[in-house]
């Protein structure tokens, strides 16, 4: 039997304008009525009518999307989609897999990511860090120029996103000397990312201690949807060491490659990306062509997409 799988987006997902096709759908507002609640301001305003630099705030594009993604699956659920047999989240999507599979509450997790993005944000002082996207190299040649080229600083390959499709990131020097080596060593792109942190490095272990006190407060249930984590590409039901993983996540490697090709081994064939922007439905081809893709980010789409699975 062929297995039905949901990937939830993180950063770099957002625009403004997001959902806008749903905005007299009354399950999607209330979603946002619950976070613009926990958060003291309107969300569903925010992204329909601000500004590109206010949702690109670490700290507001969490809860943002976070948000998007539940309410979006939701409202499948709503209108008897089915049920998925496994989850994945890309980095900060990863909260929303695991409130859709119940193991914390939307109210928790609104809360904790924004805190997990100012404190994500506040780990490495502005203009401190960087990222960088290297397109066309093998990944282990990547981390062997990544360490060629610290030199004192940090830089390491970060978001394994796609076969030749690798992010790195680092203090700004690192990330530096190592976009030249990538070059050099025959890249066929180097392009440095507007981020504000270098995530997913070491450079954010401050932040990940201190999160680990709000986490300590929040009840963790094992999952009822089983979730392929970032940091291993393997399946886990223990709660306690669900809290542990969503800790080094935040300073370890996102290992997506692995995540999509575990989904393949489990027997999926559907993938589903539950949230604005079809980004890791790109992701998921480049993995596995195989795949069935659907998209869930407008009314259209929607409609296709819960017709289809």
């Amino acid at each position: 039997m062929s297995n039905l799988g949901f990937v939830f987006p993180g950063q770099g997902s957002q625009a403004i304008g997001m959902l806008s096709d749903f905005s007299e759908n009354a399950c999607v507002r209330d979603c946002f009525s619950e976070a613009s609640q926990i958060l003291n301001y309107d969300v569903w305003e925010l992204i329909q009518n601000g500004s590109h630099e206010a949702i690109t705030q670490t700290q507001r594009t969490q809860p943002i999307l976070l948000t998007c993604s539940v309410a979006l699956f939701r409202l499948w659920r709503e209108r008897g989609g089915r049920s998925p047999d496994f989850l994945a989240g890309h980095s900060l999507g990863e909260w929303s897999a695991l409130v859709c599979s119940g193991v914390i509450t939307f109210e928790a997790a609104v809360d904790i990511v924004e805190t997990r993005g100012r404190l994500m944000q506040a780990a490495v002082p502005a203009g401190e860090g960087a990222m960088a996207a290297i397109l066309g190299l093998d990944d282990n040649l990547i981390v062997s120029l990544c360490t060629e080229a610290e030199e004192g600083d940090e830089v390491s390959a970060v978001n394994f996103n796609a076969l030749g499709q690798v992010v790195i990131a680092g203090s700004a020097l690192g990330v530096k000397r190592a976009i030249a080596l990538c070059q050099q060593a025959g890249a066929r792109r180097a392009i440095s990312l507007p981020v504000s942190a270098p995530f997913h490095t070491k450079m954010m272990q401050p932040a990940a201690f201190k999160l680990a006190e709000k986490l300590d407060d929040t009840v963790f249930s094992p999952p009822l949807i089983p979730i392929v984590f970032n940091v291993n590409a393997q399946l886990e039901q223990n709660e306690d060491r669900i809290r542990d993983l969503m800790l080094e996540q935040i300073y370890r490697p996102v290992r997506w490659v692995n995540c999509i090709q575990k989904l393949a081994e489990l027997g999926v064939t559907g993938i589903v990306e539950c949230g604005p922007g079809r980004v890791l439905s790109g992701l998921s081809k480049r993995i596995d062509r195989s795949f069935t893709l659907g998209s869930t980010d407008d009314n259209t789409t929607f409609n296709t997409t819960i017709n289809s699975f």
